[in-house]
């Protein structure tokens, strides 16, 4: 795993040489606001405080986004949640802030 100081100023290029695996990424946005995309069109935005390796997370300040079918129409809904616990299994892809790359 990717361990980062706290306080650290880190470059584009010393994140990058951080990254030698697909979950180093994941570290580098830990309490940084992700995008998560999820199975059943589902979008989550939010900080995230924690995650393993089967990117089980606990994402807060959550705004989740969906979409659903009514009366033939497809209507996007939002609601907030404070914490969050995102099962793994359902995630599709997890982007990390543009913050990371700065």
């Amino acid at each position: 795993a990717c361990w980062l100081a706290e306080g650290t100023d880190w470059t584009a290029e010393r994140r990058m040489a951080a990254v030698k695996q697909p979950l180093d990424l994941v570290s580098l946005s830990i309490d940084e606001r992700v995008l998560v995309k999820c199975r059943g069109e589902r979008e989550l935005q939010g900080k995230l405080h924690a995650f393993d390796q089967h990117l089980n997370m606990i994402l807060g300040d959550v705004v989740e986004t969906f979409k659903e079918e009514v009366d033939g129409k497809t209507v996007e809904h939002k609601r907030e949640k404070e914490m969050l616990f995102v099962r793994g299994d359902v995630v599709i892809l997890v982007s990390p802030p543009v913050s990371t790359w700065k």
